[in-house]
């Protein structure tokens, strides 16, 4: 097994929040609720990188920031309607999800 960090982020409609992370290339691997009607836990990927979705109350705070590298942030924002900025250590963009999550979005400059 290979250790990692996965961020969890607060959402309050885990069906929603996949769909809207699936406009970024993740895909969900699976969803886990205790009982049918009570919230959600969902695991979404995209590559290597991983997320956990939670609708349970107290997992996560709102307003959360995520940093997310890929190879074309280009092809990001434009697939959001974004403007990408160049910093010097890479070209970004920022994104909210649904609930106000924050993704920073960024291709690294060489």
């Amino acid at each position: 097994m290979d250790e990692e960090v996965i961020p969890i982020l607060h959402v309050t409609d885990a069906a929603a929040a996949v769909a809207w992370y699936a406009r970024l290339g993740f895909t969900q691997e699976w969803e886990h609720r205790f009982e049918p009607g009570l919230p959600a836990f969902v695991e979404v990927a995209r590559g290597g990188v991983r997320l956990f979705l939670s609708e349970h109350a107290g997992d996560a705070r709102p307003d959360t920031l995520v940093y997310l590298r890929v190879r074309d942030v280009d092809a990001v924002a434009e697939a959001f309607g974004v403007p990408p900025t160049d910093a010097p250590w890479a070209r970004e963009i920022e994104l909210r999800d649904p609930d106000g999550n924050r993704l920073r979005v960024g291709t690294p400059t060489d």
